[in-house]
């Protein structure tokens, strides 16, 4: 019989050794954030202020060549320049810009726990050996969210670079073990249960 996998577990199938290799990556850069939180926290501060710094420029350098003309003109200008000003902000003064990125990675956290969940519940009957890893990878998510928002201030220099660790870290064993059950899969040839 054909097998009944969805197209996501298809895919993770087709492509299991770069998953896996993404799911190592992962693994690392967790490990490494959890060491050094206050390192990592101020490198995620960093790298989002030339993130909105270059995305302003290239903006307001857009609007300055579309013109006054074009639509939208007032609305990409404002919205380039306050890209640009987050940007200069978030590189002026890092360590001060971490309690509002610490309040975005808890929303980031609380919505990617809540769409894993719906994920690995997707997977209970496609990739029965992994699920119950995304299943927590949702819950630690949903779990670091709440704990962000509970604790803040006084935790924001330390705990965006903890959280994201964790967080890389579980996703990154997730990953791992998804792909290593699609490979069994696809060495065995079996498919879903109930494709019978």
């Amino acid at each position: 019989m054909p097998t009944t996998i969805p197209m996501e577990a298809q895919t993770i199938k087709k492509y299991s050794t770069w998953f896996t290799i993404y799911g190592i990556a992962l693994i690392v850069l967790g490990a490494l954030a959890i060491i050094a939180p206050q390192v990592a926290t101020l490198a995620a501060a960093i790298l989002i202020g030339w993130l909105l710094l270059v995305s302003g420029g290239f903006g307001l350098a857009m609007v300055v060549a579309t013109g006054t003309s074009q639509p939208g003109f007032a609305w990409q200008l404002l919205t380039s320049t306050l890209y640009l000003v987050a940007g200069i902000m978030l590189l002026w003064n890092p360590v001060g810009a971490a309690v509002t990125l610490t309040l975005v990675l808890a929303a980031y956290l609380l919505a990617t726990g809540v769409a894993k969940l719906l994920i690995a519940f997707g997977y209970r009957s496609a990739i029965p050996g992994a699920w119950l890893w995304m299943l927590l990878s949702a819950i630690v998510d949903i779990v670091l969210g709440g704990i962000i928002v509970a604790d803040l201030p006084g935790t924001a220099r330390w705990v965006l670079g903890l959280m994201v660790g964790i967080n890389l870290l579980f996703t990154g064993v997730a990953l791992t073990v998804a792909a290593n059950c699609c490979r069994g899969m696809a060495a065995t040839g079996s498919s879903a249960p109930g494709s019978a």
